[in-house]
């Protein structure tokens, strides 16, 4: 009697260990994150911030959250967006951007992006900032984003070409 029942213990924590880790497999929401065009806005001479813009697409049927971000090029990094304080766009630092099931969460400039606070070095075009990106499970993704300078005159700015 004592054998049946410490195999049937065994059997149902194995079972549980292997659903625990299927689910776990399925858990890393870096995994589901795909990010394409990163870059980062080259600095003006004596700025204090630049942000970075990417676009995130999820490949998982659950809405992702990114959480947090860290860049090897600033002391601080925070998640921001733009909103509409009567006519004035304001900057204010979000929580989390949520990247929708099966969708994207684009980063661009006037929307949502990472902002690139006290950095460590000028960041000039041609240079290369690695950004850690922290999502809601823990998990985490590193991508590399090119600076870029973005030429604000005369409509120039072909950083933001839309993808059908």
């Amino acid at each position: 009697m004592k054998r049946t029942l410490h195999n049937a213990i065994f059997t149902l924590t194995l079972g549980a260990m292997s659903t625990l880790s299927a689910t776990h497999a399925l858990a890393n929401q870096a995994d589901a994150i795909q990010v394409s065009d990163p870059y980062v806005r080259e600095m003006p001479a004596g700025a204090f911030a630049t942000a970075s813009f990417m676009t995130l697409s999820n490949q998982s049927n659950q809405a992702i959250k990114l959480v947090k971000a860290n860049s090897d090029v600033a002391k601080i990094t925070e998640l921001h967006t733009h909103t509409n304080d009567n006519g004035m766009m304001r900057m204010r630092q979000v929580p989390f951007f949520e990247v929708p099931a099966n969708g994207q969460a684009e980063l661009k400039p006037g929307g949502n992006h990472i902002m690139l606070i006290s950095p460590t070095k000028t960041l000039k075009a041609g240079e290369t900032a690695t950004i850690t990106l922290t999502f809601e499970d823990g998990s985490h993704k590193q991508i590399q984003a090119p600076v870029k300078s973005v030429m604000k005159m005369g409509g120039m700015d072909h950083s933001n070409h839309q993808h059908h």
